[in-house]
């Protein structure tokens, strides 16, 4: 009997845990292709190696031999396009290259919206290998890059702002939004993140739109000029990081039904036999919950990864990620989520916020007005454990049950200061003031 084919478009964290556990299930052949990288890394950690703090080895989870050991085939090349009636892919070296299921996992690439210069040389995103090379070729320090220009208000703009503080590269912010990020979180903590940035030496500008990205005569970046204003920021370096979108341009010539994303089922199903999706290119034909339809996270990739495995060797499962939950770093200040704080209230429902003396720590919970029932909270500066707010949002605490015992899901070490009591007493003064 032939033994079934899985090819894997894409070596990222949703591929390569699919590839590992299909190899845990079975016997199967198995085959990642991808441009990027010969072998897997981390994608969050980029940011490391170029502030000092790694070398690229350190961001392979796994010793080169592991693939060749666990029989799981790495192929260095660029698919151009997909032939799913005959179950061939087209390879950039002409090459095609046959499967008998294929797992498409190709990820993000950064946005760009038709800005004059966006393909100029020293235009970088933050997402790849060879974006943290060209950011070495770049800006290598502030003698070769004089000024930075970051284009976009979220959580990699943030990472790229502090990795070119840490070599003393000047950088200006452009954020579209009148708050930072306040599609996301609520004004009070977008406050805090603004102060926080400015603190440390970044040059925010709120409420300003990139109109173009102005080159010399060799086609390098020498300036931007801002829409509203007219000026014009000379800069060396401009990084767009107005977020990510999934990288499917070479599915077009293909049968597979697009939009955003691939669109799959919550079995991960696309429309042609044979064919599914996972992680940040993969979009919810309908959404789960409130999570959005494409999910550009690390750890649903990895759950995605984890439950195809199990369909693909004969335990048919659906994607079922449970509570929403997040964590990132805004600088020095770390920021986690569970369950939904919206920026503004939902109909029917309350926010209760607290924010230290300090000005870098806070805690923003959400709940049900009638029947107080919790349904979310951000935190800034302070650690929480993940899963006692999963059994809280699970179990339908209460936002007083959650206050009370807040305590037990302070996941800071022993010798932090701890805020629970002062928290409790400023929930009772808002209660009473309500």
């Amino acid at each position: 009997m032939k033994q079934e084919h899985i090819v894997i478009i894409g070596n990222g964290i949703s591929g390569v845990t699919l590839a590992r556990h299909i190899r845990k299930l079975s016997d199967k052949r198995i085959t990642l292709i991808s441009s990027e990288s010969e072998y897997f890394f981390s994608r969050t950690a980029l940011m490391y190696v170029y502030m000092g703090h790694m070398k690229w080895n350190h961001l392979k989870p796994y010793e080169d031999s592991f693939w060749k050991k666990n029989r799981l085939e790495l192929k260095q090349a660029h698919v151009k396009h997909i032939d799913t009636e005959r179950k061939q892919l087209e390879l950039d070296s002409g090459e095609d290259f046959s499967y008998d299921k294929l797992v498409i996992a190709c990820g993000s690439k950064y946005n760009k919206f038709g800005w004059p210069g966006q393909d100029a040389e020293g235009v970088i995103g933050l997402v790849s290998k060879q974006d943290l090379e060209a950011l070495e070729v770049y800006a290598p320090n502030n003698e070769v890059c004089k000024r930075a220009v970051i284009v976009g208000g979220g959580l990699i703009g943030v990472e790229l702002a502090e990795m070119l503080s840490t070599r003393n590269i000047p950088v200006t912010f452009l954020v579209r939004e009148e708050h930072f990020w306040s599609n996301v979180i609520p004004d009070q903590e977008a406050q805090l993140l603004e102060r926080h940035i400015r603190e440390h030496g970044i040059d925010l500008r709120l409420d300003q739109n990139l109109e173009e990205i102005i080159t010399d005569e060799q086609g390098k970046v020498k300036a931007v000029k801002v829409k509203e204003t007219g000026e014009i920021i000379d800069c060396d370096l401009v990084g767009l990081t107005p977020g990510v979108s999934p990288n499917i341009e070479f599915l077009k010539s293909s049968k597979i039904e697009l939009n955003r994303g691939v669109l799959v089922s919550r079995m991960l199903e696309t429309s042609e036999p044979d064919v599914y999706a996972i992680g940040d290119c993969a979009e919810q034909r309908e959404p789960i919950g409130n999570r959005p339809a494409v999910e550009a996270v690390w750890y649903t990739g990895r759950m995605m990864g984890e439950t195809l495995a199990q369909t693909l060797c004969g335990n048919p499962m659906n994607y079922n990620p449970g509570h929403w939950f997040n964590s990132a770093k805004f600088f020095d200040i770390e920021y986690q989520t569970y369950g939904w704080v919206f920026p503004e209230p939902k109909e029917g429902h309350a926010d209760f916020y607290w924010e230290a003396e300090d000005g870098k720590k806070c805690i923003h919970i959400h709940f049900e007005k009638e029947s107080r029932i919790f349904k979310g909270i951000n935190t800034f500066g302070i650690r929480m454990r993940h899963e006692v707010f999963d059994y809280w949002l699970t179990e339908e605490a209460t936002v007083d049950e959650v206050i009370k015992h807040l305590k037990s899901a302070n996941f800071d070490p022993e010798f932090f200061e701890r805020y629970e009591k002062e928290i409790l007493e400023a929930y009772k003064k808002q209660e009473v003031d309500v």
